[in-house]
């Protein structure tokens, strides 16, 4: 049986604070510990990148060339353009309101992932990048728990995207650890004994969506989950698996 426990009462959180430990303090609070086999903990990317300090002050950027001309285009803040392209390695899409871009980490999505919203109230011209290292991050996250508990559920950073020809937003997982963000099962047979050719199966964005349920996509204030009772084989590989390489680009 598959469980989603959110994590409450988690409160702001603030640049520099040690997440790992406040979070090992609500899953003990919440009597989530010990931890079980096929736990997963899902965290927002926002709570990540607030605790990473990836605060920006628009006040602070002066768009460029390219930027103005974009923010014409797009409609969009030009110094919030500015950033985008910062964090940006390609532009696929820029039409009123909307600005698509490849991210540096490899992921496609709207504005580089910057965002605005909820941001505990510390003014309109601040913006949230997201972590530099996604995968790191949760790698972070799980050993703290290690060294608390002296064993860890697997951890995924989890983002919303929208998704080409399908309206609404889903969670993506932005960084993985202590599982196979990708299960291939490319090889093996289906229940007639046909070989499987193309099947792959994204485990962490499934724990990302999942959790979403649980923790809401608004002013829910719940920025994590406790997904308990999945399974997996053995391994574990980063969320980085998940983005498809260029050269196999179905849409360029």
């Amino acid at each position: 049986m598959i469980q989603i426990i959110p994590l409450t009462g988690i409160g702001e959180i603030e640049p520099g604070v040690a997440l790992d430990a406040l979070l090992a303090d609500r899953l003990a609070a919440l009597a989530l510990t010990p931890f079980e086999q096929g736990d997963i903990l899902v965290v927002t990317q926002k709570i990540v990148s607030k605790a990473e300090d990836r605060f920006v002050d628009l006040g602070s950027v002066r768009p460029g060339t390219e930027a103005l001309r974009l923010a014409d285009i797009t409609r969009k803040d030009p110094r919030l353009v500015e950033l985008v392209l910062a964090e940006s390695s390609d532009i696929l899409r820029a039409v009123p309101h909307v600005l698509i871009t490849r991210h540096h980490s490899g992921h496609i999505m709207a504005n580089a992932g910057i965002d605005r919203s909820n941001l505990g109230g510390r003014g309109d011209d601040l913006a949230l990048l997201l972590p530099i290292d996604a995968d790191a991050s949760a790698e972070k996250l799980r050993f703290g728990f290690v060294r608390r508990f002296g064993q860890a559920p697997a951890v995924v950073l989890a983002d919303s995207f929208g998704r080409p020809w399908r309206m609404g937003v889903v969670g993506v997982a932005l960084g993985a650890a202590g599982l196979p963000a990708l299960i291939d099962k490319r090889g093996e047979h289906d229940r007639d004994g046909r070989m499987l050719e193309v099947t792959q199966i994204a485990l962490a964005d499934m724990a990302a969506t999942a959790a979403g349920l649980a923790m809401g996509e608004g002013a829910e204030g719940v920025p994590a989950a406790l997904v308990r009772g999945a399974s997996w084989p053995d391994g574990a590989r980063p969320a980085a698996d998940l983005v498809r390489p260029l050269e196999e680009d179905l849409f360029r």
